[in-house]
């Protein structure tokens, strides 16, 4: 596809791309964007084209191999100069390549490890947790209201391409979501609780939840039959990081599930 130049800010293209700043416009056209070479690159191998992909002439010299791949896909390759750039990046010193993408839709895996997220309200915490959780192969990761949205750009580069191999799920109720984790023991990170996070069996379909300190009554109240499991920590810490809690608590899963079992005597 021949390369098109864009030059004037009221571009329908370039003000689609503007507008996938906000959540309820992502929502709507159900894209987003994904700035920076790393994050284009991570989308393209895990086979997700873009839609539209925007580039200044600096960036055309200095990523000629990301251009090519991008120009194999077919996707409108839309060069523009870069003051006009900075109107559609997020970050303070854009590398000048930016894609419009379809949000991701990957179906949930069937391992039985789930991960149910609650008042986690920054998203770099949330692209953290994001990434601990497809490198613990998670099948799914249910996200319930009031989360801040996995989709925004912060959270895409904090999950470092996680978001192109994990099954998202954003669930309108914690009613909803119970239904996506029926047949699962659910879990329960509280720093409260008297039961150790390595004296679950996580071998069986197990779901954590991860939340903040001012959900803990809501979230005990809503889940029935839930465990509340606590990580041991010194005297005077009170808790730790929700994407560090959760690290530690996936490992313990990943690492029950993967240890060789005893052969039968």
């Amino acid at each position: 596809m021949p390369i098109i130049d864009i030059t004037s800010p009221a571009n329908p293209r370039l003000k689609l791309a503007r507008s996938l700043h906000h959540r309820r416009n992502r929502r709507k056209h159900q894209q987003i964007l994904l700035e920076g070479e790393r994050l284009i690159a991570d989308s393209l191998s895990a086979g997700m084209p873009p839609a539209l992909f925007f580039f200044t002439p600096e960036a055309e010299a200095r990523y000629p191999e990301l251009l090519a791949q991008v120009e194999q896909t077919g996707a409108p390759m839309l060069r523009i100069p870069a003051h006009l750039f900075t109107q559609i990046a997020d970050t303070a010193t854009p590398q000048g390549v930016l894609a419009v993408s379809p949000i991701p839709q990957i179906e949930p895996g069937r391992q039985g490890l789930a991960l149910i997220l609650d008042g986690v309200r920054d998203p770099g915490n949330l692209g953290a947790i994001l990434r601990t959780a497809a490198a613990a192969d998670v099948d799914q990761v249910i996200i319930l209201p009031g989360v801040t949205d996995p989709w925004s750009p912060k959270a895409l580069r904090a999950g470092m391409g996680a978001h192109f191999r994990l099954a998202i799920r954003q669930a309108p109720t914690a009613r909803v979501a119970q239904g996506w984790v029926e047949g699962y023991t659910i879990y329960f990170a509280d720093a409260h609780a008297s039961r150790r996070y390595t004296q679950v069996d996580w071998t069986p379909a197990s779901a954590l939840i991860l939340g903040g300190e001012t959900e803990r009554a809501r979230i005990i109240d809503l889940w029935p039959h839930i465990q509340p499991i606590a990580i041991p920590m010194a005297r005077g810490v009170e808790s730790l990081n929700v994407a560090v809690a959760g690290g530690v608590i996936l490992y313990e899963a990943v690492r029950q599930r993967t240890q060789p079992r005893p052969s039968p005597s």
